[in-house]
Order: C-alpha cells, then structure tokens, then sequence
C-alpha cells in the first residue's frame, strides 16, 4: 500500500513538472555559421532526457556486455562449488565409515571441481593414508607445507609419516621445520623432546625436557658428546647440581675438578654425593689417591661421616678394614650388616674374612659353607640395570646396548 502510494506521488510530481514546462513556453535556437535549430523549450528538455536515457541504456548494455564472461564464470564457479562441497561432504561420509577407496574418489572429484584448497588437501592425504597410499599422501603433505597459510598442517603430516617409518633424522628436521612455522607448540616440544632421545642428541633434549624430566643423566650424556672440554666440564656441573645422588655425575664432576687442581672441592663433590646417595664408585674415586690401607680407613671414616650406618657406608668400611687387617672392625660391620639382611656382597665378605682369621682350615670351611648358603638366599648386589630389557651394565650409559632403549638405565 505504501509502494503503491509512493508511486502514485511520483507520477503525480512528474506529470506537474511536464505540464508546467509546457506552460512555461520559450523558444531555443542553436545557430553555427548558416544554420540555426529552433526549439521549444519544453521539446528541447523532453529530447534531452531522452537523449540522456539512451546514453544510459547503451552504456549499460555494453558493461553488461563486458562483464558477461566474467558473470558466466562466477555462475559457472558456484555451480562447481555447490557440486564440490556435495562431493566433499560424500568424502567425510566414506571416511567415517572406512570405505577408503569411495572417499579417494569423492575426494579428486572435489579437488577438480573445487580445486586445491587446504581442506581438501588434508582430506586427500587421510583419504591416501587410509587406503594404505603413504607416496600419494606425502605429496597431498607436501602441497601443504608449500602454501604459507597450510604450512604447519603440511609439516605435521610429513612428521607423523616420519615417526611412523622410524625415520628419526627426517623426522626432527620436520619437528625444526614445524617450530619455525608455529613456535611455541606445547606436542610439538614434547615431540622434539622424545626424537632427541631417539637420535641421541642430547643437548638438544636437554633444552627440551620438561620440568619433571630428571635432568642430570641427559647433561651427563651431552657431556659424553661434547668435544670441547669446557662445555663438557660445564654439562658434567648441571648434572651433578641437577642431582647430586646420580653417581656418575658426581665422580666426572669431582674429576674435572681434580685434574684442574682442585683436589679439596673434588673431595667435597663427592661428599655431597655420598650423603645424597651412597655409591661404590663414588667411593672408589673418593680413596683412588690413597694407596695406604690404613690411610683408605681414615678416608673411608671421613666420607661415611654422615650417614655411617647406611648399607653401602658399612660395607665401605669393612672392606676398607679388611684389606688393612682390622678384622674385628670389619666383622663388626659384616655382622650388623647381617643381620639386616644384607645383599649378598656381606655375605661374601664374611667368607673373605673367615679366611683371613682362620686360614684353610675345618673352622673357615664351615663358616664358608654357612655364609655362601646364606649368599645364595640373600638379594642380589644392585647393578646398573636396563629398566625395558633387564641387561646388567658394567657402569651407567646413556642408551642400553641391548634393547637401544634411552635412558632407562638405572642403578638399584
């Protein structure tokens, strides 16, 4: 109604301009040189707007005619992408339902009408994984990772194909690749971490570790890898401050230390280890100067100071006081020991001691008899020992040698 309305306005506006033209009256000429034209004014106005009519009608007819192959091929482009998305949503259908080879189909007939646009790159490289296809989706990956905007996505695939084929090298150039792309990444990191680990590049998974990782076996295996002496120096120093009780770490600390005549803070290091975790080879390093028997008790007795009833600090001093001929002491030691029940290293001992108090005589063999029976019954001695294979290592390494495993040697 109101339309209706409007219109009804218009025309009248309209009919009241033309009649009051044709009673404002007047004539218009247009002379050059000879000849002139004579018009009324309301003819001459009526000729003009026709005049301007026609011009906008041809103007429009020929941008029209212009932009139609332009038109034709946005109609032509939405007919493509109303077709695509039917096949691309076909796609997402055969691949929930695992009908791989249905999807691949659905897939290239979106890529053609749609063309290569990231999701469906992506959707094209599932569709190849799933159908066994890991050539024809490295290269869909590939497509990916050259487009700015897709990358990252492409960078992810090629590493999870990387991971899959055990092909560790490639597989951290790409988790490089991917940080670069998106930095920050909290997988990412943890992906690096592990790929470390798997190519033994332990600076590298030293930086990445998480704040949980124990830190000091990973110095301890960079530093084995460091050529220069100083930053070897340096990574055996985290180790040891990262954890103080990692034996290995406290014996090649306390030895840099000594070879650069710092014999007093070598002796303190490992101290501190002792007290953190008493262990044979920190106990070897720490009398490995002392060539004297008694000297090695009085050294034994300073090192055992704070923690003298521990397993380990008892079985120091009994050996100690053994090879020095203090076989009360020893036995005192090897007895207290025994009665706690002892791994089967005390028990060995007291044959050692029998035989030194008794000779080879009925009284040492029957004493022999009764500690090998109990040896045989106690706990075995603790060992560096793969936590994944359960290969016994003569010293710690950072990657058992039997299963390949990083990592998972322990002392116990």
């Amino acid at each position: 109604m109101r339309r209706a309305i409007k219109l009804l306005l218009l025309c009248l506006l309209v009919v009241g301009i033309a009649w009051g033209l044709m009673r404002l009256g007047g004539i218009v000429e247009f002379r050059v040189g000879e000849f002139f034209i004579s018009l009324s004014l309301p003819v001459l106005l009526i000729l003009a707007a026709v005049g301007f009519l026609v011009l906008h009608l041809l103007i429009v007819g020929f941008r029209a005619l212009v932009n139609w192959p332009a038109r034709a091929r946005a109609r032509r482009e939405a007919r493509n992408r109303e077709k695509g998305e039917a096949a691309l949503t076909r796609a997402l259908v055969s691949l929930a339902a695992g009908a791989s080879d249905a999807a691949r189909g659905e897939v290239l007939r979106a890529r053609k009408l749609m063309g290569d646009s990231p999701h469906l790159l992506l959707l094209t490289a599932e569709a190849e994984r799933m159908a066994g296809q890991e050539g024809a989706a490295a290269e869909a990956f590939q497509a990916l990772a050259k487009r700015e905007d897709s990358r990252f996505i492409g960078l992810r695939g090629l590493l999870r194909q990387a991971i899959q084929r055990q092909d560790w090298p490639e597989a951290q150039k790409l988790a490089r690749e991917a940080e670069a792309a998106r930095p920050g990444t909290a997988w990412l990191r943890e992906e690096r971490a592990v790929l470390a680990l798997r190519t033994q590049d332990w600076r590298e998974a030293l930086t990445l570790a998480a704040p949980d990782t124990p830190r000091a076996p990973l110095a301890m295996a960079a530093a084995g890898q460091e050529p220069e002496a100083a930053r070897a120096a340096d990574f055996e120093k985290q180790a040891f401050q990262a954890d103080p009780a990692f034996a290995p770490a406290a014996v090649a600390h306390s030895a840099r230390l000594r070879a650069a005549g710092s014999a007093r803070k070598a002796r303190t290091v490992l101290e501190q280890g002792w007290r953190a975790a008493p262990h044979p080879d920190i106990a070897e390093a720490y009398l490995s100067d002392e060539q004297d028997p008694l000297g090695r008790v009085k050294l034994a007795e300073a090192l055992v100071a704070e923690n003298r009833t521990h397993p380990e600090s008892r079985l120091l001093l009994a050996r100690v006081a053994l090879a020095a001929g203090l076989t009360g002491r020893a036995r005192a030691e090897l007895e207290a020991l025994a009665e706690a029940g002892a791994d089967r290293r005390a028990y060995l001992l007291l044959v050692e001691l029998e035989q030194a108090e008794h000779g080879e005589g009925p009284v040492f063999r029957e004493a022999e008899a009764k500690w090998l029976r109990a040896a045989a019954a106690a706990r075995p001695e603790p060992s560096w020992r793969c936590a994944h294979c359960g290969k016994v290592h003569r010293q710690w390494e950072p990657v058992c040698d039997g299963c390949g495993t990083p990592g998972r040697i322990t002392w116990g």
